[in-house]
């Protein structure tokens, strides 16, 4: 996901999103600690997602 499709969201959507990214994150680790996760690079990519998203919510946080 890129800073430029989020930018384009509202902050309703960019509020789901980030619900569902942290729900995503759970889980993986979740799938980690039990040995299931087969896909490690999936949490380092859900980590930036999740900062990504809040990079955009405090940038127009500022701009008011």
């Amino acid at each position: 996901m890129e800073a430029k499709e989020l930018r384009a969201k509202d902050d309703a959507g960019l509020q789901n999103e980030l619900r569902d990214l942290l729900k995503a994150q759970f889980s993986a680790r979740m799938q980690r600690a039990t040995q299931q996760l087969q896909n490690h690079t999936q949490l380092r990519k859900l980590r930036r997602d999740v900062a990504r998203v809040r990079t955009v919510m405090t940038e127009r946080a500022n701009a008011k």
